[in-house]
């Protein structure tokens, strides 16, 4: 006769089963829906390209990523670093950073004015800020390119009110980019840091002006360090998109300030060099690897400071 014990890890391991058994439709769909083309992306990056696109499979080649960082002259096979790919991913890097710092910054009292309002308001505060989710991605870039354009709402403004006497050309810049992607991405940024600013004691703020705290001290050692995981989550979810972005440099940027997003695209696209855009896919994925880490040391520190 079976004891408890073995009754009892009999009946936990058709527990562990019947979870495995349930989450198997899941797990199959999130490797062919993810794991699935990364892998491709992944074996393509070791392929010799084809003539006409595609790759020649079974042929093995480090070209692909030979390419990210360095190219080889066509007269003297003298090799040099690809500046090309080196600033796109450089400006991609820092518009992202920048556009990070700008969210937040905008996003930070957006979200505080939001929570400190009465509570039956809040809801349609928060309304007013997704509504910008409501409408597609490009039609939002076309919009902003209606504001910096040179015959735009911003410059006729400023010619109007006298600041300037002829348009400023934004169109076309990193600036143009920048302004997309603050307005694209701000609404990220604010949703998060409301979620922690509305969990947010105000009593503790009181206790920092009752002890003689000036503002910046209440707003550095108080309210900053208890919405610290929202500022962080919101910075990923701007960060990551930012990183990525195809449309908003497309339209905004005109062919001419790519990111890494439109460098991948035109590898794979006018190019013809696939295992190329495949090592650039990889290494942006990698860049996001980093961001995320970033993202699951802070959560574990601030976590483990709050107990």
């Amino acid at each position: 006769m079976a004891s408890a014990a073995d009754v009892a890890r009999q009946e936990e391991g058709r527990k562990i089963r019947s979870r495995w058994l349930l989450s198997a439709p899941a797990l199959v769909i999130v490797f062919i829906a993810a794991i699935g083309p990364l892998l491709v992306m992944l074996a393509y990056s070791f392929m010799a390209k084809a003539d006409y696109g595609d790759v020649k499979f079974g042929q093995f080649s480090l070209d692909g990523w030979f390419s990210v960082i360095l190219q080889r002259d066509i007269f003297d096979d003298t090799l040099t670093l690809a500046d090309a790919h080196l600033s796109i991913v450089w400006r991609s890097i820092r518009l992202s950073v920048i556009t990070t710092f700008a969210t937040l910054a905008l996003g930070f009292p957006t979200a505080y004015f939001i929570a400190t309002r009465p509570r039956h308001t809040r809801e349609v505060w928060v309304f007013l800020v997704t509504i910008p989710f409501w409408t597609n991605l490009l039609i939002r870039t076309f919009a902003m390119q209606q504001v910096i354009r040179n015959e735009g709402i911003l410059n006729s403004l400023l010619i109007w009110l006298g600041v300037i006497k002829e348009p400023l050309q934004i169109m076309y810049t990193d600036w143009a980019i920048l302004f997309g992607m603050v307005y694209v991405y701000l609404p990220l940024m604010v949703l998060p840091l409301y979620a922690s600013l509305e969990k947010l004691d105000f009593r503790l703020i009181e206790a920092g002006y009752d002890l003689y705290a000036g503002r910046l001290a209440v707003l550095r050692r108080i309210i900053l360090p208890l919405v610290k995981p929202g500022i962080v989550a919101g910075s990923i979810l701007v960060f990551i998109p930012s990183l990525g972005a195809y449309v908003i440099p497309r339209v905004l940027g005109g062919g001419k300030n790519l990111m890494l997003g439109n460098l991948i695209e035109l590898q794979f696209g006018a190019g013809r060099n696939w295992p190329l855009g495949a090592a650039l896919s990889i290494t942006l994925m990698a860049l996001v690897m980093v961001a995320m880490l970033f993202y699951v040391r802070n959560a574990a520190r601030s976590g483990g400071g709050h107990g």
